[in-house]
């Protein structure tokens, strides 16, 4: 059962507007990169269903949290089936993210009153999306569709609020990019966890990186 309320989410990302993208098939790995950014200020994380019992170390995250971080809001990510979403619903998931918009799994997550953020690649989806009460969309690909979709979203949709995955980079340049553009939050995956810095279990630098890009976007969301 989820721990945070899908208002209480939405209200999360806005606030600080960083979701991390993660998974890794250890669990130790799992654990220390969740304390490094929730140390560096995250409280929204996304762990990504993309490896084989996943679901596992997932439910060793969701346990974390209610233990040490009880205000870190956890999701499940790549989720593209309501049996998928139930599973980690079951786990404690606070969200669901996916790559494509389902209407099934939108009616799962509203029955629990959890907050679905699907992946929309255009108006059509976004308003579809938004009529099965989808508050924030998560654009993607956001390296195909870039920060001039956002903008020219806002016209049409002045009312839609949208976070982008792919094609952010943990620097001031691109960030400033896409707040620029009118996005609410950013997802960022590979470009804050590099594979060497993961081997060496090096958690203190992926603190360093993360609170960084926390303190980037607050500096531009305070202009």
């Amino acid at each position: 059962m989820a721990r945070t309320s899908r208002l209480t989410v939405y209200q999360t990302i806005r606030q600080i507007p960083l979701v991390p993208v993660f998974y890794h098939p250890d669990a130790d790995v799992c654990a220390g990169v969740l304390a490094a950014c929730y140390r560096a200020g995250v409280r929204a994380f996304e762990f990504t269903n993309r490896g084989d019992f996943a679901h596992e170390r997932f439910a060793n995250l969701s346990r974390l949290c209610a233990r040490d971080f009880p205000d870190m809001a956890l999701g499940a990510g790549t989720i593209l089936d309501a049996p998928t979403a139930a599973l980690y619903l079951q786990l404690g998931a606070d969200f669901i993210v996916g790559p494509t918009f389902s209407d099934e799994v939108a009616r799962v997550c509203n029955r629990r009153k959890v907050a679905y953020l699907p992946g929309c690649a255009t108006l059509t989806e976004i308003t579809t999306a938004h009529e099965s009460g989808v508050e924030i969309v998560k654009v993607f690909p956001g390296d195909v569709l870039g920060p001039a979709f956002i903008k020219s979203l806002h016209g049409p949709l002045p009312f839609a609020s949208a976070m982008v995955t792919g094609g952010v980079e943990p620097n001031r340049e691109s960030l400033t990019k896409w707040f620029g553009a009118g996005v609410v939050a950013v997802g960022i995956g590979s470009q804050l966890f590099p594979k060497a810095v993961l081997a060496e279990r090096a958690f203190d630098k992926i603190e360093t990186l993360v609170h960084d890009v926390v303190r980037i976007i607050a500096e531009l969301s305070s202009r």
